[in-house]
């Protein structure tokens, strides 16, 4: 994927999400994606096409050995961000997945009455 399909890809699925904001509190350089005020997924707007998400500490561990172009969060706490950088390692469809999972780890962080979707079912294929 080159820059603008990463950012793209990632985009169109933190819009369509539940309760997903998209904010600028960094200035106008970086779109925040934001459900319930807490962050996650970080879009610069620097033409470098990277994105950074929030994903779990063993998935981040095996994402990073397994793409090319998943790297440690880009200053956020490595344990809990990847950064996707554009490349041919990822696809439209994992992108979407990933962008998905940093809600849904974000939404059950949240007190009950604040979720807009049940983590546990949200996203997830039919049993």
């Amino acid at each position: 994927m080159d820059s603008t399909q990463l950012n793209t890809a990632a985009t169109e699925r933190a819009e369509e999400l539940p309760g997903a904001e998209r904010e600028n509190p960094f200035g106008p350089e970086w779109d925040v994606y934001k459900v319930r005020g807490r962050v996650f997924l970080l879009v610069p707007l620097d033409g470098t096409g990277r994105i950074t998400l929030k994903s779990h500490p063993d998935d981040a561990v095996a994402l990073r050995e397994t793409f090319a172009d998943i790297v440690p969060g880009y200053h956020m706490n490595k344990k809990h961000w990847i950064t996707l950088m554009p490349g041919s390692s990822l696809e439209e469809d994992l992108v979407t997945e990933l962008v998905t999972e940093s809600y849904r780890l974000v939404v059950e962080k949240l007190p009950k009455a604040q979720r807009p979707v049940d983590p546990n079912l949200f996203g997830r294929p039919a049993p």
